[in-house]
């Protein structure tokens, strides 16, 4: 069937402008209709498309079981070298597919969503490419759209942009587990939490999220699979990075970023993939960021399959939307909740863990399962819970967190609880002296 396929054409090592980067996918769905959809998430200030193309098995819509998971680029305009080597990806891919085993389990067992461009308005404004800052780092607006998500830790005054809101409603669409958005200007991994407070140990100069060692296990992935990456020289004397990863408020604080939105909001674990020292480099140096990066992209695909699934089902087998399902000991601030097809993913490094899951109203189920390395096996460990005193009548209301910076009550709770505990401590001494 697949010699029956017209092949597309030769994917050039140059930059590719909006007609051509269209073309592009328009040819690869033509040529592989079965294999990819292509969609508009929404249109940029300009009125330019926000293409995705899916590629899996199943890529018009989502299969239960099947994670989800997605790269982003270019959401910096004038940073370049991702938006190149993604359509490189996307190419790879669908000509490996019936000929690499690996990429065809990869493809059958995965929904890959790619967007090549998130700011296809910064890029045609960059007219004349720069190592360092062009006028299209930003968007049509002017404004820099890795600062103009809602966040976690502070209000975030930003107007919420065309190309944003487009991302925010696609985060919110689909069961994403795994992420990560591409970026230039230096060559390291970096990782959640990018902004931070005394809650996260921002005093220690480390924000640190409940899945932190999780986060450092994905960010290794990506930089010991780069050609140079894991090295952790950076791009000059003064910064260095051990192993080639840094937690991002560790590098530098940054509010209203995308990779904390996806986590906290999105349920989908992201991190932040610098790619080139120059941000816009000659096309010309292409062909071998390409090789530097097409390892390290598909091993982080792989990842989504580590930790655990499932579903939540009531007595008659009917899926529970919205029920709570957390790792014992790593609560998110935002809880994380089934689909609506009543399905989790926790990514969790191999262990004993303790899952619950709670649907609001009901007695909360405990399952210990011990997880293993299932990345090669292209399938998480499977744990459904099943309900025997919930109906199909009886349903978890819908429940959207806040958009509020939600770590910013968590320590203003926190710092009304410290002084009472130090009070508490003072009394005990004391009694103890006057016994």
């Amino acid at each position: 069937i697949l010699c029956l396929v017209p092949a597309t054409a030769a994917l050039d090592f140059k930059y590719h402008h909006t007609e051509e980067l269209e073309e592009f996918l328009r040819g690869v769905h033509a040529s592989y209709p079965s294999l990819t959809y292509l969609h508009s998430i929404g249109r940029s200030v300009e009125g330019r498309d926000l293409w995705v193309l899916v590629l899996g098995r199943f890529p018009t819509h989502h299969k239960i079981g099947i994670p989800e998971f997605k790269y982003v680029a270019n959401m910096h305009g004038d940073e370049t070298v991702g938006r190149e080597i993604l359509l490189h990806l996307i190419d790879f891919l669908v000509t490996s597919y019936g000929r690499d085993p690996i990429i065809t389990r990869l493809l059958n067992n995965t929904r890959i969503h790619i967007m090549p461009t998130m700011n296809p308005d910064g890029f045609e404004a960059t007219k004349v490419p720069d190592c360092y800052y062009t006028r299209g780092r930003y968007n049509g607006n002017g404004e820099d759209l890795n600062r103009n998500f809602p966040d976690a830790f502070e209000n975030n005054s930003a107007s919420i942009q065309p190309e944003t809101r487009a991302v925010m409603d696609w985060i919110k669409n689909e069961t994403f587990v795994l992420s990560a958005n591409l970026h230039g200007g230096a060559l390291v991994a970096s990782y959640t939490f990018d902004n931070g407070n005394p809650v996260t140990g921002s005093l220690k100069g480390y924000s640190r999220s409940p899945d932190d060692d999780v986060f450092i296990h994905l960010a290794k992935t990506y930089s010991s699979n780069h050609a140079s990456m894991y090295k952790g020289t950076g791009c000059d004397n003064r910064q260095t990075f051990p192993e080639g990863i840094t937690n991002g408020y560790s590098w530098y604080q940054l509010e209203g970023g995308m990779q904390d939105y996806n986590y906290v909001w999105g349920q989908c674990f992201e991190i932040t993939l610098e790619l080139s020292c120059c941000k816009y480099p000659p096309a010309d140096q292409l062909e071998k960021f390409w090789r530097d990066n097409q390892v390290a992209l598909i091993e982080y695909i792989k990842q989504v399959h580590l930790g655990v699934k499932g579903q939540v089902i009531d007595k008659n087998g009917n899926p529970i939307p919205n029920a709570i399902v957390e790792a014992k000991g790593r609560p998110h601030v935002c809880p994380y909740r089934t689909n609506e097809q009543g399905e989790y993913f926790l990514l969790l490094l191999p262990g004993t863990y303790v899952i619950n899951a709670t649907v609001p109203g009901f007695k909360s189920m405990l399952k210990t399962v011990e997880i293993p390395d299932s990345t090669g096996n292209f399938s998480a460990l499977k744990q459904d819970f099943s309900f025997p005193e919930v109906s199909d009548q009886i349903r978890s209301r819908a429940a959207s967190c806040p958009k509020t910076p939600l770590y910013e009550e968590l320590a203003r709770v926190s710092a009304a609880v410290k002084p009472t505990i130090h009070i508490l401590v003072l009394m005990t001494i004391m009694l103890v002296i006057f016994k």
